[in-house]
């Protein structure tokens, strides 16, 4: 089943519970009170389009209020609160490690959803005042944040605002994600003959609580056709998220898994396979570039983007990222 943030509908009650899109706030004010409310990531029917953002991602409640995250993409996302001054964590290790859904957070632990998809729902509560910021462990520049305020403040947004903010960045994202999947198209096409985007991805946007991306988790064009002694290449065109071009076999965690035995390197740092049957296994390493640069942090390593095979037999060789296959990222190279 796909998940979409069509529509946001809110409802109340005399304790001062309300609704979004299967999204429950509650505190203990009168119903009328203001509430924020917040999704994670959106997706086109197909799931080959993704928005990566918390929707929205600056919420304000008050002390005491809990908050539910509705994860409703096949994307997995996380919902991570690190200690101040900490260093972000791998995503397999969480910061360190997961937390019970319903727990607390004020600032001095870490508090981490672990990764969810399709429905699945995240509480946490508030009990401290002060602004804490939100990250997602799986996806680079996706962050947010959550103005804790004391109950006697007003909160300066209400439902309708949450609402129409939603929806509008929903929109705005999916149609950036449209954009971008012409131009992986365009970019490989005049690259070269043999080209292949995989994946494109681009920050669009920054709010007062962070970064939203969108994402096209498509080989672009998903089939190529050579001759044999051609070589295909792949390039990811995104900062914000990683691919694989995968055939065959695939490794257990394909985050970490290193480039299959016999990968090389070429001298531009491109990673270089030769398949001779379709039923090698053939597998790049995480492609990624580097991160930004950020003052006040050392130079990062250089990035591996690029991964290449030379095909030397005949035959319909299929690949996937194995990390977003199960949106549909698939692809083929028939072999003449």
């Amino acid at each position: 089943m796909r998940y979409e943030l069509s529509s946001l509908r809110f409802s109340g009650s005399a304790c001062g519970v309300l609704v979004l899109a299967g999204l429950v706030v509650s505190h203990s004010v009168p119903a009328a009170a203001d509430q924020a409310q917040s999704v994670v990531g959106a997706q086109s029917r197909d799931g080959g389009r993704q928005a990566l953002a918390f929707l929205p991602n600056e919420l304000w409640v008050h002390v005491g209020d809990s908050m539910t995250w509705t994860f409703i993409t096949e994307e997995k996302h996380t919902v991570t609160f690190l200690k101040p001054g900490q260093v972000r964590p791998p995503f397999q290790a969480g910061c360190p490690g997961t937390s019970p859904d319903g727990s607390s957070y004020d600032g001095t632990t870490c508090l981490n959803s672990g990764p969810l998809v399709g429905g699945q729902r995240y509480t946490v509560s508030f009990p401290k005042a002060g602004n804490f910021r939100l990250v997602c462990l799986v996806h680079v520049d996706m962050t947010g944040m959550i103005h804790v305020l004391d109950p006697s403040e007003p909160l300066p947004r209400d439902e309708a605002f949450y609402d129409r903010q939603a929806r509008r960045e929903r929109s705005e994202l999916l149609s950036d994600a449209s954009r971008l999947e012409r131009r992986g198209i365009a970019t490989a096409e005049r690259t070269a003959e043999n080209e292949v985007s995989a994946g494109i991805s681009e920050i669009v946007a920054t709010t007062g609580g962070g970064s939203h991306s969108a994402a096209v988790m498509r080989f672009l064009q998903d089939t190529t056709i050579v001759h044999v002694g051609d070589t295909v290449e792949w390039t990811n065109l995104g900062p914000t998220v990683g691919h694989t071009v995968t055939f065959g076999i695939e490794p257990p965690d394909p985050v970490t898994a290193p480039p299959s035995p016999g990968v090389t390197a070429d001298a531009d740092g491109a990673l270089h396979a030769v398949m001779g049957s379709p039923t090698d296994s053939v597998h790049s390493g995480l492609l990624r570039p580097a991160p930004e640069e950020r003052v006040g942090l050392a130079q990062s390593l250089p990035g591996i983007t690029r991964f290449r095979v030379t095909f030397t037999s005949p035959g319909i060789f299929h690949y996937i990222c194995a990390l977003h296959d199960d949106l549909g990222m698939v692809g083929t190279v028939i072999v003449q």
